[in-house]
Protein backbone atom coordinates (compact mmCIF):
# COMPACT_ATOMS: atom_id res chain seq x y z
CA UNK A 1 0.00 0.00 0.00
CA UNK A 2 1.28 3.49 -0.91
CA UNK A 3 -0.12 6.52 0.94
CA UNK A 4 0.95 10.15 0.56
CA UNK A 5 1.97 11.46 3.99
CA UNK A 6 3.77 14.78 3.48
CA UNK A 7 6.10 16.75 1.21
CA UNK A 8 9.81 17.40 1.75
CA UNK A 9 10.28 20.72 3.57
CA UNK A 10 13.26 21.50 1.29
CA UNK A 11 12.61 20.19 -2.24
CA UNK A 12 8.83 19.54 -2.06
CA UNK A 13 9.22 15.90 -3.16
CA UNK A 14 6.16 13.83 -2.11
CA UNK A 15 6.84 11.51 0.84
CA UNK A 16 4.91 8.27 1.12
CA UNK A 17 4.18 5.56 3.63
CA UNK A 18 5.03 2.33 1.82
CA UNK A 19 3.56 -0.78 3.44
CA UNK A 20 3.87 0.81 6.90
CA UNK A 21 7.33 2.37 6.42
CA UNK A 22 7.78 6.13 6.02
CA UNK A 23 10.18 6.94 3.16
CA UNK A 24 11.51 10.14 4.72
CA UNK A 25 12.85 11.71 7.91
CA UNK A 26 10.80 13.48 10.58
CA UNK A 27 12.34 16.80 11.63
CA UNK A 28 11.81 19.03 14.63
CA UNK A 29 8.79 21.29 14.37
CA UNK A 30 6.61 18.68 12.68
CA UNK A 31 8.29 18.92 9.28
CA UNK A 32 9.56 16.06 7.15
CA UNK A 33 12.25 15.75 4.50
CA UNK A 34 13.38 13.21 1.93
CA UNK A 35 16.47 11.09 2.46
CA UNK A 36 18.44 13.02 -0.18
CA UNK A 37 17.93 16.41 1.52
CA UNK A 38 18.62 14.93 4.96
CA UNK A 39 21.90 13.52 3.63
CA UNK A 40 22.92 16.92 2.24
CA UNK A 41 22.01 18.60 5.53
CA UNK A 42 24.04 16.19 7.67
CA UNK A 43 27.07 16.54 5.35
CA UNK A 44 26.93 20.31 5.60
CA UNK A 45 25.70 20.85 2.08
CA UNK A 46 23.38 23.64 1.09
CA UNK A 47 19.72 22.78 1.31
CA UNK A 48 17.34 25.56 0.31
CA UNK A 49 14.34 25.83 2.59
CA UNK A 50 11.34 27.59 1.02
Amino acid sequence: MKELVDYCAFCQKPLYCLDGFFNGVHLEGGKSCCFECEELETRGGEVNEP
